[in-house]
């Protein structure tokens, strides 16, 4: 526990900050060109290399490539030098062609993703956007690899701490965009150069962050040099892992060309209430994974896969409780704490220059909702690196296609019976149940894989976890009740006022229950920053 504790301390710092500075991004996107058409078209924009990096990258390194990665070291002569340098190669010559590919299909891709109709200024913004924002394919794929070689050799901060670099390039682009232009989030006004500035600037955030995993590479002796001896490689073995996690991710990806169409269609009906405020809601979603989940997993796994190597399933069993633990006892309270305070995140946020307060509390809105799928899609991605850790990439893909298909069927649903406006509330609901159905499903066939994880134990720790956060949801609820009630809602300064109170506050009286209740993760974490703070 210590030594997970202190690796994920580490990365969770790193992961901080970049989502502080993420956070100030968001905000200076919504201060310069809103979360109407502009907004619409840039973020539809900006998703599509995400979701082509899952396609082909992303999703393969946590479940096929960190593993060979580990095997190699181990079993390899030369403790897998080589191989990493076959790897970089391979990655460098297959995602700069896929990028060159994707430019030149850029009209198609925004027609597959959002269904505006060509020849319209939207649908045109979005293709320009999209020629400017798809080079970055190469580079954030160079740098993903990079980062996995890192994290086996238990060099964790280098690739928690590059985004931050990323984002401070955006928001400067951003700044001067808000600065210079004169159109500002009037999509009809908006210039070449403005989408220039917007597009290129996105993709050289990406350059400089695989820039800085490359110097971190040679800090540590690494030095790329092209390997062309590609049958060395072990394409192979790596295509015949990976092509149930291709398929896992083309499911997830069908999921995600569904959502991104729909709650297009419901921005057409109801401008400010598309495809902008869904993706502005799961990144702020996404951020206590991001700081949390994400520093415990890529901390795990690799331990994780060389205990399946040596066959200590029971090291298994431990690493996996002590993770899920950990993340719980940090992820329980701050879901309650979303449902109860989307607005007031998002206020301070996104309520300024082209977005007005009404469009950033409807964002919180959508944050209260996916509120509800915080700790079961956290459990989500910890059971399938489970998976992983045996290089079982098939049961995933069965895993994530009933979720996918049950979150497809309620997002429809959700859809056709919800007014418009709501319908982006409707999707992060179906996301939610989704997940959650998701989550006792990948445990049950888990359990069966490692002769089970100790199910009752873990449960029985979450509910305590639970139990710890009720007085916090309660204090929450008391500070939005009261300041609406003084105010007559939320504002600035408002948010702000209940952001600390039932925010901070609320945390803090969270931590001293989960500690008088004897919760070990919670003490662990309040030992570690008091030790901090005592040095």
């Amino acid at each position: 526990m210590s030594r997970m504790l202190r690796a994920s301390a580490v990365m969770a710092a790193g992961t901080m900050v970049s989502r502080v500075t993420g956070f100030v991004r968001t905000m200076v996107l919504a201060y310069a060109i809103g979360t109407a058409a502009l907004g619409d078209a840039y973020n539809a924009a900006y998703a599509i290399p995400y979701s082509i990096l899952d396609l082909l990258l992303l999703g393969v390194l946590s479940s096929v490539v960190v593993p060979m990665i580990v095997r190699a070291q181990q079993h390899d002569p030369d403790g897998g030098r080589g191989y990493e340098q076959r790897l970089l190669t391979v990655a460098t010559l297959a995602l700069t062609a896929v990028a060159v590919l994707a430019v030149l299909a850029a009209p198609l891709l925004i027609d597959l993703y959002t269904g505006w109709a060509p020849g319209s200024r939207k649908y045109e913004v979005g293709v320009m956007l999209a020629r400017f924002i798809l080079p970055q394919l190469a580079f954030f794929g160079i740098g993903a690899v990079a980062g996995a070689i890192l994290n086996t050799r238990d060099r964790f901060g280098a690739p928690m701490w590059a985004p931050v670099i990323n984002n401070l390039v955006v928001i400067c682009v951003f700044v001067m965009y808000a600065l210079a232009s004169q159109a500002r989030d009037d999509i009809g006004a908006v210039t070449t150069g403005d989408l220039a500035l917007l597009g290129l600037g996105t993709t050289a955030g990406i350059v400089a962050q695989a820039a800085v995993l490359i110097v971190a590479l040679r800090r540590i002796g690494f030095s790329f040099r092209p390997r062309f001896d590609l049958r060395n490689a072990r394409l192979g073995e790596m295509g015949k892992a990976g092509v149930w996690t291709i398929g896992y991710v083309i499911v997830t990806q069908l999921g995600f060309l569904l959502t991104t169409n729909l709650s297009s269609s419901a921005g057409d009906a109801v401008p400010g209430h598309g495809i902008s405020p869904y993706t502005l809601a799961f990144q702020l979603f996404q951020l206590p994974y991001g700081v949390i989940g994400v520093s415990v997993i890529t901390a795990m796994l690799p331990r994780m896969s060389r205990a399946v190597s040596e066959g200590r399933l029971g090291e298994v069993r431990e690493e996996f409780g002590s993770s899920v633990r950990l993340i719980c006892a940090l992820m329980v309270p701050v879901s309650l704490l979303l449902m109860v305070l989307g607005p007031a995140i998002t206020v301070p946020i996104y309520g300024h220059g082209a977005n007005s307060v009404a469009d950033a509390v409807y964002i919180g809105n959508v944050l209260q909702v996916y509120g509800l799928a915080l700790v079961p899609f956290s459990v989500f991605q910890l059971l399938l690196r489970v998976f992983y850790s045996f290089g079982d990439t098939r049961t995933p893909v069965y895993v994530g296609a009933g979720t996918t298909a049950v979150n497809a069927g309620l997002m429809v649903l959700f859809y056709v019976l919800l007014p418009a406006r709501y319908a982006v509330m409707g999707l992060a609901l179906a996301y939610a149940i989704a997940y959650g159905i998701g989550a006792v499903l990948a445990w049950w066939l888990a359990a069966r894989r490692v002769h089970g994880l100790d199910g009752w134990s873990i449960g029985m720790s979450m509910t305590r976890m639970y139990l710890a956060s009720l007085p916090t949801a309660v204090l929450a609820l008391a500070a939005v009740w009261a300041v609406t009630q003084a105010f007559g809602g939320l504002g600035f300064v408002t948010s702000l006022i209940v952001l600390a109170v039932g925010g901070g506050l609320g945390l803090l009286l969270y931590l001293g229950v989960a500690h008088r209740m004897r919760i070990p993760e919670v003490n662990s974490i309040v030992g570690m920053v008091a030790r901090r703070v005592g040095r």
